[in-house]
């Protein structure tokens, strides 16, 4: 029998902040035993658990990993601007004028993701 990923971990300086963040990007909650100050915060979201654990070194390099989010019920554009509100900020813009490409951007603790195209953009595409 092979393995299953339990949970995608996430080294962080602010678990149960980063957590947060999150939590309302994936529309996802926080576990009930999790508070701010803790040393590690579950995230539970339809599509996968994050865990955030605390790490003194600050991060210092580009991710050797990372989230690529596809919209369900939006757009990639308007998801971005979703994602910017909560507190994301804009890292690389690999969006072309043809609207093929995605977005990355960096999550509170700078560390970077991507938002790509909804499905029923490539569809239409």
């Amino acid at each position: 029998m092979s393995s299953l990923i339990r949970h995608i971990t996430v080294d962080s300086a602010d678990p149960y902040a980063l957590a947060s963040f999150w939590a309302r990007a994936l529309d996802g909650s926080l576990a009930d035993d999790d508070f701010p100050g803790d040393p590690e915060a579950l995230v539970t979201a339809s599509a996968a658990a994050l865990l955030f654990v605390r790490v003194d070194d600050p991060k210092s390099v580009k991710n050797r990993v990372h989230l690529d989010l596809q919209p369900q019920d939006r757009t990639r554009d308007e998801e971005t601007e979703r994602l910017l509100s909560l507190g994301a900020t804009l890292h690389e813009d690999h969006r072309r004028p043809d609207g093929t490409g995605w977005v990355t951007l960096r999550d509170p603790e700078g560390n970077e993701f991507c938002v790509e195209r909804s499905a029923a953009e490539r569809a239409r595409h």
